[in-house]
């Protein structure tokens, strides 16, 4: 999640007396960057001394032991996510639930907080647990003696304002349950309103539209006498543990684990995994490197010696080292595959180090130095390994990379206070890891400290991921799937990380060019679900979506779409994305990254506007159904109510409410929007009745030779289509104009101000670079970022390439300086050192493929 204003000003008023301590202490992470000799470490948060920090996803449940004195407040960051509590004795077991214990004022408060209706305010403990997500918590109350039809509490209700706080101080020792209540599917609440009128406003006193589920954080201030470790949650992603105390610095495992050890800095252990056992290593402080190997424990029975081999691993998986996905093994030096990671909350390692040795730390002037070299040759003895001067190794955490001049360095890890690597053995294994104690330089932030190790079953599930981060300060989700995973993954095993998501590549027996083909003469479908999407709900929705959009919102109709840029006070692009008006005061924004959603809430508590901001990402997930059949595929499939336009009569920029199949059918938003240039739908449903919607499209599709497709295809549909992509074509020092999609800021037309509006007139008034098109005159097809000069000059670079199926030429896009830019100015693209190999280009306009747009017209 990201930071919010109401997260900051509330930790900021827990903080004691300024002193504070590493978030490694506890648990939880914070929001309080650290700071060391004046430099700002925002990924590595301090917590007020004995504060408590747990995220609450919505639809979830959280128990903790609390004390006397203990200061428990919870904070509605987003707004709007009902939220209840219940308190159970700790001295009186199988006593009801009893508010008291929590404070006197909590009912009182409770009440006051509500705006609407409160038959929803007492709903009983086990109507909140219903769900099967939550059967482990429910037997963990049960089994305290905890009565689940105890009433709860209302906190929070549906109108809560963003940032809103409830705080009370514990009277008795308590075991307190915090519901954040799951909401009714949005995509129900929306379609009745919608379908009774389209221009019905909707009175924000009493009646809210059913909005995405967000986070409550729950914040614990420990008494200073008695206070009890963290680590004693009762979540339902921890719920095979009981609650019992760990050291304060631990984190808790992500099953019950068969081993289970911590090593200080300057030791190391070997220890035996059996074949499908899992391996987490967790750098418990943050900023810790650990070394790791693995003998193959059946070739040491013979005294053959077989371990990872970094060198054959590079070269086997095409990258520095393994992924989770599909190229995530790590192979011997004969080429036998010993392990396979399965998450990774980092993704930075090393390959090319030996582990840490004496020679290393002599040469520094640090004779007799403990070193993790002597620590494994120490270890292996055991198993007969023969010593050796230096260890090849994984260098998990270890931060290397190569400067310009190919010079290999190192700086401080990237790990964050419990970022772990999880392993799996493709063979019995004997393994060895380290806590490196290094302190002569950055490689472990100057300070090592902990690393844990821990070996789980072979019979537990762990999903395939990589760690994702909102910002900088945000907790490490892993990578997800998306609601149409399992029909995609029907079709193909080649998945690979996007925007947090696992997204097809291309798919078995068809492949980018065939996908390509289908999506320019036939239809096609894909999933486009990692898009963010952010409703932006209240009076003054319109008013924020106007300073934060460069288009006219004001201009927007209710059911119309419009494509706009967001960005900074400078000018730069935040994210380009759509922008759709549900009713006068509602609108949702649907962009390529949460920065957009986050700035949009930054704005909007700036200006102190009267409006909510929710992440409905997770809520809703979306087809792209693209191509000449498209119309022709989906019209038939999809009911709409009179008032709203048919799949027939839907224009360009336009969405519908729709229904699959008749009135009582799945509900669904179809826009009329794409990313390929061809005329095309999106489809936006509930992530559970994605199944139904992908099979009915599916199944409807055979008549019209429909085919997946996926990135690879996509990326070469766009190109050809002139449309722009982050990270590519522009990223935060870009403007609108340089990123060639100056028609999204209308300077002149546009009354009102918006963020940006000024530093975007200068920098139009003095452009310094263009986004062209060009045409290769080569079948070398360029990389993004090659060099284009002119002479020994260099005067541009490549953003996107590709060779066109139906132009049968090499196209790109590319950013120029200004004074090359014109129509018709011959350059070259410079490869290898960017002087000895040159293509000639030449700059064209774009779109490449149907410049007039009169395909997606349509």
């Amino acid at each position: 999640m990201g930071v919010g204003e109401g997260e900051r000003a509330l930790l900021a008023s827990l903080t004691n007396q300024g002193i504070v301590m590493p978030s490694s202490e506890i648990t939880q992470r914070s929001v309080t960057p650290s700071v060391r000799g004046g430099v700002r470490f925002p990924g590595l948060p301090l917590f007020p001394l004995g504060v408590e920090r747990y995220a609450i996803k919505g639809g979830c449940a959280f128990a903790l032991e609390v004390f006397p004195d203990d200061e428990v407040t919870l904070l509605d960051e987003e707004g709007m996510q009902p939220c209840s509590i219940a308190a159970f004795s700790l001295q009186r077991p199988g006593s009801p639930s009893d508010l008291g214990l929590l404070g006197a004022k909590i009912g009182a408060s409770s009440l006051a907080q509500s705006k609407g209706k409160n038959k929803d305010s007492e709903k009983t403990l086990g109507s909140l647990l219903e769900d099967d997500d939550a059967a482990a918590l429910r037997a963990k109350l049960r089994a305290r003696g905890c009565d689940l039809q105890q009433k709860t509490k209302r906190v929070f209700d549906e109108h809560g304002r963003p940032g809103a706080q409830h705080r009370f101080s514990v009277q008795e020792p308590s075991l307190l349950i915090v519901c954040a209540e799951r909401q009714n599917n949005m995509f129900e609440s929306m379609t009745k309103s919608m379908t009774k009128s389209i221009t019905k406003n909707i009175n924000w006193a009493d009646e809210v539209l059913a909005t995405p589920p967000s986070k409550i954080m729950l914040y614990v201030k420990r008494a200073p006498k008695g206070s009890i470790s963290a680590g004693n949650g009762l979540a339902e992603q921890e719920l095979e543990q009981d609650i019992t105390l760990r050291p304060p610095f631990l984190h808790p495992p992500l099953a019950e684990p068969l081993q289970d050890f911590v090593l200080q800095p300057g030791e190391a252990k070997a220890y035996i995994v059996k074949k499908g056992e899992f391996v987490q290593i967790q750098d418990v402080r943050g900023r810790e490197c650990s070394d790791f190997q693995a003998y193959d424990l059946r070739a040491l029975d013979k005294q053959i010696m077989r371990d990872i081999d970094p060198t054959t691993t590079r070269s086997l998986m095409s990258n520095l080292y393994p992924n989770p996905g599909l190229f995530a093994k790590y192979f011997t030096l004969d080429q036998k595959p010993l392990i396979e990671i399965v998450q990774d909350t980092v993704g930075r390692h090393d390959s090319f180090n030996l582990a840490c040795t004496a020679r290393y730390y002599e040469d520094a002037g640090y004779p007799g130095h403990v070193n993790c070299s002597d620590n494994l040759n120490s270890q292996g003895s055991a198993y007969d390994i023969a010593s050796r001067a230096g260890w090849p190794a994984i260098n998990f955490f270890f931060n290397t990379m190569l400067e310009s001049d190919y010079c290999l360095i190192s700086d401080e890890p990237w790990t964050r206070p419990g970022d772990y690597v999880l392993l799996r053995a493709l063979e019995d294994v004997v393994c060895f890891s380290t806590a490196c104690p290094c302190d002569i330089d950055s490689a472990n932030g100057w300070n090592p400290t902990e690393v844990q190790v821990r070996v789980y079953r072979k019979d537990c599930f762990f999903p395939q991921g990589l760690g994702v981060r909102m910002t900088t300060q945000s907790d490490a989700s892993l990578t997800k799937q998306t609601a149409f995973h399992a029909s995609f993954a029907k079709k193909t095993r080649n998945f690979t990380e996007y925007n947090g998501y696992w997204l097809a590549q291309d798919f078995t027996n068809l492949g980018a060019i065939a996908e390509y083909w289908a999506c320019r003469e036939k239809v096609i479908i894909t999933d486009l679900s990692p898009l963010r999407k952010y409703e932006v709900l209240g009076p003054d929705a319109a008013a924020l979506m106007q300073w934060c959009a460069t288009r006219d919102i004001s201009k927007l109709a209710i059911g119309q779409v419009v494509y706009s840029a967001m960005c900074y006070e400078n000018g730069g692009m935040i994210d380009d994305g759509t922008v759709l008006r549900l009713d006068e005061h509602n609108f949702r924004w649907i962009g390529g990254c949460d920065n957009s959603g986050l700035w949009l809430k930054e704005q909007a508590s700036k200006l102190k506007l009267d409006v909510w901001v929710k992440n409905s990402s997770d809520q809703m997930h979306n087809l792209a159904v693209q191509g000449p059949n498209s119309r022709d595929l989906l019209k038939s499939l999809f009911w709409t109510a009179a008032q709203q336009p048919t799949l027939e009569e839907l224009g360009w920029f336009r969405f519908t409410i729709a229904r699959l199949g008749g009135f009582d059918g799945v509900p669904v938003v179809i826009s009329r929007t794409g990313y390929t240039g061809e005329l095309g739908y999106e489809i936006f449903c509930h992530p559970r009745d994605a199944s139904s919607i992908f099979d009915s499209v599916w199944n409807a599709g055979a008549e019209y030779d429909l085919k997946p497709l996926g990135l690879d295809a996509l990326d070469l549909l766009r190109i050809e289509a002139g449309l722009i992509f982050a990270g590519s074509e522009f990223c935060d020092r870009t403007d609108p104009f340089e990123a060639g999609i100056g028609f999204t800021v209308p300077l002149k037309s546009k009354q009102d101000d918006f963020c940006g509006r000024e530093s975007l007139q200068r920098r139009k008034d003095s452009p310094r670079q263009r986004l062209v098109g060009l045409e290769i005159a080569s079948n070398t097809v360029p990389q993004g970022g090659d060099c284009i000069r002119q002479g020994r000059a260099q005067i541009g670079e490549i953003t996107s390439a590709m060779r066109s199926p139906i132009l049968s030429k090499t196209i790109a896009l590319a950013k120029l300086d200004i004074e090359y830019a014109s129509e018709g100015k011959e350059v070259e693209v410079g490869q290898l050192d960017g002087q000895q190999k040159r293509i000639p280009a030449t700059v064209v306009p774009f779109p490449f493929y149907d410049p007039k747009k009169e395909r997606v017209r349509s």
